[in-house]
This record gives C-alpha cells, structure tokens and sequence, in this order.
C-alpha cells in the first residue's frame, strides 16, 4: 500500500482513513505493508508494517518534504524557496519530479517485499502504483480519496496532475472510489468504464478520549465550529459569510475556524472586512491528538465544501455527540441520515440551520440521540471488508465488475 502520510503525522483525512482502514485489513487477516516517502520514529502501528522509500537499498530514507495536500505552487513556495533553510539539493526540482523519484523506489520495494496486490491512494502515489506494478507484475487497485476536480472547484485544473490521475485510472485493475459522488466524477471527468469502479464510503476510529473543558470561550456561549483544511474545496468562505448572517440576528454565537491552508489569510481577512473578527477565532493547524478536544466544546459542526468526496469530519463530530451541518456536495451525504444538510452556496438555508439548532433544545437531542445510533455503523471493519473483495476480484482475473 503506497500513501503520503500515516498518523500522528498526518494534514488532513487521507492520513486518518489508510490508517483506520489498515487497521480493519488486519481484522480480516490482511498483511499491509505500509510505504511512504519517509517514515517517523512516532509511528507505531501495530497492525501494520511501515516502512519507506529509500535512495539506497534501505538505508537512506527520502526525506520528502511533500504532504498530502501539497499543491505545485506550495511546493515550490516551501520547499524550493531560496528563503528555506532546509532546502536541499536532494529534492525534486518541483512536485512532479519528487513523485516521479518516490514511484523510482516504488519498483525497488515491489521486488523486494512479498505482496499480493498493490493499493495506492490519491494522485501522489499512482506512479509509485504503476512503477511496482511494471516490476512485480501484481495487480494494482488505485483509491480516489479526492480529484483534480474537487479541489480546484473545477477552476484551473492542473493538468499534469490530471494526467498523471487519468495515467492511473487507465493502468488501474481496479479503482476504489470513496462515495457515489467521486465515481461520477470519475466516469464523467476521466472517461473511465463504470464497472472498473468499486464504491468503498470510509468510516471513524472510535476513541476513549475524554478532555477537561480548559478554554476561553465561556461555556454559556454557543460555539459553531469548521474544522478542515482551509481550501476552495472546504467553502470557509461560505462559513465566513453564513457567521457574519448569523451573527446580526444572535451576536452571542462564537465561531472557530481551525485548521490550515492556502485560503487561512484570505479568510482571516474576510471576516475582518465584515467586522466579525473579534467573533472568529482562528486556530491554525490542529494536532491530530487535539482534534476530539475541539469538538467536545461546540454545539455544531459545520462542513460547508463546495467539492467533498466523502469527508470523515462529520462522522467524528458525530463520534463526540455534536449536531452536524453538512453540504449535499459531498460524498457522506449520501450515507448519513441524522444530520442537516444544505447546498454549500445557499447562506441563507445555512445560518436557519445554525440558529435552529443553537436555539431550539429538542432539535439538539434530537439529531444528538438519533447520530450516536447512526454512527455505529462507520466503523472501519466494513470497508476493509469492501476492499478486501476488490482485492480478491482483481486476483481472480475479474477487473471490471
């Protein structure tokens, strides 16, 4: 299995759902070798073997510098800027020649560790897919968490990143898709047959983590929050708008916006050009291990994206008894009930939502009590059952279907 990152190290929902699902692959006696560009003292996972690509036969590890998010542009901003201090000459002269150099060492691993089938996720790590299975003659199954297409809106398409996208679909025995939602993208975006294509919806891990309420925001406020990478795709800038709305008819509501990304300044300044600023607060990056922290002091979770595969906040926010808002444009709206929803760009439906549940008790326990009965269900044993019979199909010879 190739990926980019695996907790504690983790920028977004990629991290989280290789590692729930390796994990459900074990409790179906499935041995995972985990590879990725370099592998951290930190990560300990029991139920799976982690290892990383290497420029020397297994002891030199890449010292990637790229996330799972990574952009061309961040790439060249963070790691080839002659302002960075750890810049080095190991490292690709832009984002595509450092994934070009993972996939050389992908087809070094694939001929030296024993595997069945290769499972590689999201864009980054479809060369690395391709290149293993060229050298081990293994078939490949590709996992589309996301597409060129959601994360542009469908605006500036890069079309290296496209091609190398389309380049795995086409090699790809089998393509994983994580909603209904993503499959159409990828029938209607990549021309791909729609029998090659398997729906997998991904799932939470379920945790005992209890936290003191030690924060500032006093516990008689209602407190609306957006957790996620501060994107276009995520539609911060539609939660700015739906807080400032929300806000002239309830102005003690305070909203958090915590996590990072390209849009974090952009957004920052938006909500102080609409005189919000002292009711937005603004956290930046969030450790994965202060995640459950953050929605065990609000009242609604709130996922406004424009463009969302699937989208695993919900169910955590969920996971810690907390009503949850989310957008029809995404691919979790398909397998969640008790929740509200909305189109990401109607403010208006948006804020009546907010201020319902904020206001209205019954609704609260209603969606509260109902959730914590749904949310039983997303564990991750299911889908690493569902991609265990991809797995199957593509040894049987069965690559479509």
């Amino acid at each position: 299995m190739f990926g980019w990152e695996f907790p504690p190290f983790s920028s977004g929902g990629l991290g989280t759902a290789c590692f729930g699902l390796t994990k459900g692959l074990k409790n179906h006696n499935v041995d995972v070798t985990f590879v990725m560009p370099k592998k951290f003292d930190d990560m300990k996972a029991e139920f799976v073997e982690l290892i990383s690509a290497d420029c020397s036969g297994g002891k030199i590890a890449v010292n990637s510098p790229i996330i799972a998010y990574m952009t061309p542009e961040e790439y060249n901003e963070k790691v080839l800027s002659s302002n960075n201090p750890n810049k080095s000459s190991i490292y690709g002269k832009n984002l595509f020649a450092e994934v070009l150099r993972y996939a050389k060492k992908a087809a070094i691993i694939a001929k030296k560790y024993p595997h069945d089938v290769i499972h590689a996720h999201d864009w980054l790590t479809y060369k690395a897919g391709i290149e293993a299975k060229k050298a081990s003659g293994k078939p490949l199954v590709i996992h589309v968490h996301a597409t060129e297409f959601d994360r542009t809106g469908g605006n500036g398409v890069n079309q290296f990143v496209y091609d190398i996208e389309r380049e795995g679909m086409e090699m790809a025995d089998k393509i994983i898709a994580v909603s209904n939602f993503t499959k159409n993208k990828i029938i209607y975006n990549y021309g791909v047959n729609p029998d090659k294509i398997t729906v997998v919806h991904n799932a939470v891990e379920f945790t005992n983590s209890k936290y003191n309420h030690n924060f500032v925001i006093k516990e008689t406020d209602k407190v609306v929050l957006f957790l996620g990478r501060v994107t276009l795709q995520k539609g911060p800038d539609y939660f700015i708008q739906a807080a400032k709305k929300a806000l002239e008819l309830d102005p003690i509501i305070k909203f958090i916006v915590a996590g990072a990304g390209v849009m974090l300044r952009q957004t920052i300044e938006k909500a102080a050009e609409l005189g919000i600023a002292d009711k937005v607060l603004f956290t930046g990056f969030i450790n994965p291990n202060e995640v459950d922290k953050l929605y065990k002091i609000a009242d609604l979770y709130v996922m406004p994206s424009v463009s969302e595969p699937f989208g695993i906040t919900p169910l955590e926010a969920m996971r810690n008894n907390v009503p949850v808002l989310i957008s029809k444009q995404s691919g979790v709206s398909e397998v969640l009930n008790h929740c509200l929803k909305v189109d990401f760009w109607d403010i208006d439906s948006m804020v009546n939502k907010m201020l319902g549940v904020l206001k209205y008790e019954a609704l609260t326990n209603t969606l509260k009590h109902h959730a914590s009965i749904e949310i039983q269900k997303f564990n991750w044993d299911e889908p690493a059952k569902k991609c265990l019979e991809v797995y199957n199909k593509t040894l049987s010879g069965d690559t479509v279907g």
